[in-house]
């Protein structure tokens, strides 16, 4: 390959995918310590028109009209129904918010759950896939150019024959470090 295209298709995609590499780089080792963020959590009872319905979408609806009255927006994964009659509940999880309904022992009340994200938990749960489709995506093209990043310094480095008993010392070095890691952890 090209030493001068490799440079160059280096420099961009590192260069485009600095601010995404921080964040996961970031939040991955702060999670590794225990440093997950925080949710700023509040419970309240909802008096319903009428009894609360073991239809997923009702749920929903409970959920979204309490989270709009914080100005949070609807939570960002797929909601799931547990539970049936009075043990009926929805958990739907997100990046920003997440939300919990719950029947109680009165038919014509719920027990919503809404969850906040503080900024640091909120980037961790994106890190954890709790994005949406768009940010999965995202994500995903920044694992490829990781790879890219470090095929084409492995490349660049086999290229260039000064470089190239570092570059191979430095890989089998990588797999032996790797593979002791693994054994270890």
């Amino acid at each position: 390959m090209n030493r001068l295209f490799l440079t160059k298709l280096h420099l961009i995609l590192a260069g485009f995918m600095f601010p995404a590499m921080l964040m996961f780089l970031a939040t991955g080792a702060l999670y590794t310590w225990g440093s997950k963020g925080e949710w700023h959590e509040e419970t309240v009872s909802v008096v319903l028109d009428q009894p609360l319905a073991a239809d997923q979408r009702g749920l929903e609806i409970i959920a979204l009209a309490e989270l709009a009255k914080r100005g949070l927006p609807a939570p960002s994964g797929e909601a799931s129904v547990s539970g049936e009659g009075a043990d009926i509940a929805l958990s739907w999880t997100g990046a920003r918010s997440e939300a919990t309904v719950k029947a109680t022992d009165d038919p014509r009340l719920a027990e919503v759950t809404i969850k906040e994200a503080s900024f640091h938990r909120w980037l961790v749960q994106l890190h954890k896939a709790k994005g949406s489709t768009i940010f999965k995506v995202y994500a995903t093209f920044l694992a490829f150019v990781l790879f890219v990043l470090v095929a084409s310094g492995v490349i660049l480095g086999l290229q260039v024959k000064p470089f190239r008993r570092l570059t191979i010392g430095s890989g089998v070095a990588g797999v032996v470090a790797f593979l002791g890691f693994v054994l270890m952890g």
